[in-house]
């Protein structure tokens, strides 16, 4: 019956890696994304709209496979936070580089979400992906079942398995490399955001100060006024071309590096979870273990089956954590050093152009003297 199943399951009919986001639009306090995927057939394209509400609704969808061997093991493609409208300054610092209020930036981190669902083996083929993607009306609001992964996540006294110590040295040596990495990444990712937000000041003061320095001018005929009038109406266009500049390295910035980082940030910790969850398995597995061992004759054989389906279920996801590492310990650095070519090559390309303009306004400087 599973085979049969599997059999039936459609494939996507758009390409995975060429969806995008590329529209945002607001009505109150709901933010409507518009979704664009490239039909398998080569005939045309996909538009759909979707809410955060909506992507919530197909992360739920992902989570509740819990006939699919393994699943456990999978580590899921990040959601961005939901962005709320008016929230306080904490929530959207929380929010890191997602909460600067630029929505293209927003909008690539829901893309980057639908490309990774898209191209996962093992999810790819839920039903709801498909739905998602190409259905014109907006999936069902029904409530998801609880499932495996929301019990594990609320349950207080499930932490305490965090610091247990793993049998398999790869998943024990995987776990301390995350712990050690998921610091790192978010104190770059926050110190990387406050020079971010220095530059969106330094942007703001310039033009200030451009508009400043119009105050400065005075009419009349007295050359001296004259002068210095024309030197303030210059400075003033300097400074205006550096509230410029600054604005756009500002948004280079976020849009290369600082999204790459809050990327990597995101994706480990995603990756800590499935090492949470198969920690969680393991500890069965070692109860089960026990108790089959302790266990009386006529309950011997029942304890026996208990720990035999405990350990087939925490092969399967070992097998599937194992895949997953090795893929996401790939995807991590080519995610990274993307990021950081990207990074390089729009300040390189930003530097030029500053240096171009400040060449002509010294100039024109030298044109008044």
């Amino acid at each position: 019956m599973m085979e049969e199943d599997k059999e039936v399951k459609p494939s996507l009919s758009v390409h995975g890696h060429n969806i995008k986001v590329t529209e945002v639009l607001r009505d109150g306090d709901t933010l409507t994304f518009l979704i664009v995927s490239q039909k398998l057939s080569g005939t045309g394209e996909y538009h759909v709209h979707r809410t955060h509400s909506d992507f919530e609704w197909l992360q739920q969808h992902l989570f509740s496979q819990e006939d699919v061997p393994g699943i456990q093991g999978v580590i899921f493609p990040p959601l961005p936070a939901k962005v709320q409208m008016n929230a306080s300054a904490k929530v959207m610092k929380q929010l890191g580089f997602l909460g600067l209020g630029e929505w293209q930036l927003y909008c690539k981190a829901l893309e980057t979400f639908l490309q990774q669902v898209a191209s996962h083996t093992i999810l790819s083929p839920n039903r709801a992906v498909e739905i998602f993607l190409t259905s014109t009306d907006p999936p069902g609001r029904q409530r998801v079942k609880k499932n495996i992964f929301n019990r594990l996540s609320q349950a207080v006294e499930e932490m305490r398995k965090e610091g247990h110590k793993d049998v398999d040295e790869f998943f024990q040596t995987e776990r301390d490399h995350n712990l050690a990495l998921s610091g790192y990444t978010r104190t770059a990712a926050e110190r990387f955001l406050d020079v971010v937000l220095t530059e969106q000041k330094i942007a703001v003061a310039c033009g200030h100060f451009s508009a400043a320095l119009h105050l400065c001018v005075e009419h009349g005929e007295d050359p001296e006024k004259q002068a210095f009038s024309k030197t303030c109406v210059k400075l003033s266009e300097v400074f205006d071309c550096m509230k410029k500049n600054m604005t756009n390295v500002a948004e280079k910035d976020a849009n290369s590096l600082g999204l790459g980082l809050d990327l990597r940030s995101r994706c480990l910790d995603a990756e800590k979870e499935m090492l949470f969850r198969r920690t969680c398995k393991l500890v069965e597995l070692e109860n089960a273990t026990r108790n089959a061992e302790k266990a009386k004759p006529l309950k011997k054989a029942a304890m026996e089956e208990v720990k035999k389906a405990a350990e087939t279920e925490f092969n399967h996801i070992s097998g599937v954590a194992k895949d997953e590492i090795v893929r996401f310990q790939r995807e991590r650095v080519k995610m990274l050093q993307q990021a950081l070519v990207q990074w390089c090559e729009k300040q390189l390309h930003t530097a030029k152009e500053t240096a171009e303009q400040f060449d002509q306004h010294l100039q024109a400087f030298r044109g008044m003297a």
